[in-house]
């Protein structure tokens, strides 16, 4: 696998980007690029045998900019390498993973990313942990929806670089928006039906895993801005649903109770409707109705989370500044 390089990224990770580290095959080039770690997460990649990028924090970090200079690195040092797999430092990769991914780039010269089944290491050791498990549950074959391309994934780099590479004022949901660009480009993106990594989310506090929901508001903010006027729609619908369920329709309850004598709060029996419908689409992918009902519940409450992180958007295109949410 001459032809294939591993870009790692992280920040302050500690143990699980040992992990991560070790779970790379020796003989494929790896570049670990770090975004202002102060965790010794540096020194321990390069005792690793890892070629180290610390990123300049004179300029903003985010995932996207972490892997778009991992690539320039990866191809400084070993130019003949025509793709890449990309992996999360709280990401541990599983064996065959990388054979499988290189053959279905092969098998189809339009094919830009592949990606496959993910899942959650902990899932059990708290709600938020198994909601990010039930999260990684999605059908193979070529994408749609690009919700589904996250951060673990392996690209060919001649293609990611004739979409422009990852944006880097992306702050959230940019491999998924990166999606998008090479759909609209032309190309594809694969999920193949074989297990690919583990993820360590480590959320172990309501508060982390409604910053995180912030976050996800963000990134539909920012996706269907980017994207949502192309033929694509991009994140145009979620957009739209957060308006409604996480911003409009609370604020006007609010702001209506008292001249309505209260009436205006009937209209919160409409999250009702909205978790039977989540709940039964759920279940058409095969949940249980446990699973189902406790991913509907936690979706109704990120709803105001994901509208705090629209608005939050919003704002920060205005004011034309966007920095990282970190949530652990």
């Amino acid at each position: 696998m001459n032809e294939l390089g591993i870009v790692v990224i992280g920040r302050n990770e500690g143990e699980r980007l040992r992990h991560c580290l070790l779970s790379l095959p020796s003989g494929v080039p790896l570049v670990y690029v770090d975004s202002g770690s102060i965790d010794g997460s540096a020194a321990l990649a390069r005792s690793l045998g890892a070629e180290v990028l610390e990123l300049d924090p004179a300029r903003p970090f985010s995932a996207a900019r972490a892997r778009n200079e991992g690539v320039d690195r990866l191809l400084s040092l070993y130019p003949k390498a025509t793709c890449v797999q990309f992996v999360d430092g709280d990401c541990t990769l599983i064996v065959g993973w990388l054979d499988a991914a290189v053959n279905s780039l092969k098998a189809d010269a339009m094919r830009a990313a592949v990606i496959g089944q993910l899942f959650e290491r902990h899932p059990d050791d708290t709600p938020y942990n198994r909601l990010c498990e039930l999260e990684w549950q999605s059908p193979p074959g070529d994408l749609k929806n690009f919700g589904a391309l996250g951060g673990i994934a392996m690209m060919r780099i001649p293609l990611l670089h004739a979409v422009g590479g990852f944006n880097p004022e992306v702050i959230a949901g940019e491999d998924s928006e990166l999606g998008a660009r090479f759909a609209l480009a032309g190309f594809k993106v694969t999920k193949i039906n074989r297990p690919m990594a583990t993820h360590d989310a480590a959320i172990t506090s309501f508060g982390q895993w409604w910053t995180r929901s912030v976050r996800a508001g963000h990134a539909i903010g920012q996706r269907s801005y980017l994207n949502g006027a192309s033929a694509l729609q991009d994140c145009v619908r979620e957009r739209t649903s957060t308006w409604l369920w996480g911003v409009v329709l609370p604020v006007f309850v609010l702001i209506t109770a008292l001249p309505t004598h209260g009436l205006s709060l009937l209209l919160l029996l409409g999250y009702l409707l909205l978790f039977y419908r989540v709940l039964t689409f759920r279940l058409s992918l095969g949940e249980s109705r446990d699973d189902a009902a406790f991913y509907a519940r936690y979706l109704l409450l990120a709803k105001f989370a994901n509208g705090i992180g629209l608005v939050r958007f919003y704002v920060n295109r205005q004011m034309q500044r966007y920095e990282i949410i970190e949530y652990k």
